[in-house]
């Protein structure tokens, strides 16, 4: 793969990749947040068609979903998707189908009491999803929130078949130009890997502000982390023993 190539199709690809992740997580999370809150509602008809959308794109393929949006859409109502526009749309859906799950259960795991608490405090059922569920639902949400976020990087491969000039369409364009399958393939694997990697420390930050709201901020990991933690513990046992020694 000569440098040309690298410059000119690998790295506007990535580009593209990183603006339909970002894109399409934004607009994931704004519907995991709607349907998933939707589905906890006290009206029967609001939780059954919340249930009808979450059922729907569950059971759909994003693949076949792209495909309507940029083939059919056009002949159907005549209307033209622009294909990035098509991708982002596709799995936004279908990964705020999934997370809508997340949030369901993150709000059904808060207790009854503090529901209770809030409307003895004459909250308003908003306010009581403002200010005392949703803070407490949303240290649960970001591990799996986490897991749907790289499982939405790899899936944005799939825009490379609308046409759409992500990392995975201009590798297949480097390929067929120089003919070289196994160096291509591997770095799409390397770059995929970091991307993933950076987005996993990166929520990891976000659980650790997120506990720190309701006070169960993990500790740093790590090595120093450890030794600091066995440093101070031996050194409380010593004061314990010179003090009992001293009595």
């Amino acid at each position: 793969m000569t440098q040309g190539m690298f410059e000119n199709y690998f790295l506007p690809g990535v580009w593209v990749t990183v603006q339909v992740t970002l894109f399409s997580a934004a607009l994931a999370a704004a519907v995991a947040l709607i349907v998933g809150t939707l589905r906890t509602s006290r009206l029967w008809i609001v939780r059954f068609v919340a249930g009808v959308y979450f059922e729907l794109f569950r059971g759909t393929s994003a693949l076949i979903l792209m495909f309507w949006l940029v083939f059919a859409v056009p002949l159907m109502f005549r209307w033209q998707f622009v294909p990035m526009y098509a991708g982002v749309l596709a799995l936004g859906l279908t990964y705020g189908a999934y997370g809508s799950e997340v949030v369901r259960g993150a709000l059904a795991a808060v207790p009854v009491a503090q529901r209770e608490a809030g409307v003895a405090l004459g909250f308003t059922p908003f306010q009581r999803l403002r200010r005392i569920e949703l803070p407490q639902a949303w240290p649960e949400m970001v591990p799996p929130f986490n897991n749907l976020l790289i499982e939405l990087l790899k899936g944005t491969a799939l825009v490379s078949t609308i046409m759409v000039a992500d990392m995975t369409y201009a590798g297949n364009l480097v390929r067929i130009g120089s003919n070289e399958s196994a160096p291509v393939y591997t770095l799409l694997l390397v770059i995929y890997f970091v991307m993933a990697f950076v987005l996993t420390r990166g929520m990891r930050v976000v659980e650790r502000y997120a506990k720190a709201g309701i006070g169960q901020a993990p500790p740093r990991g790590g090595l120093w982390s450890r030794l600091a933690l066995r440093e101070s513990a031996g050194e409380g046992s010593g004061a314990l023993t010179a003090g009992g020694a001293a009595r």
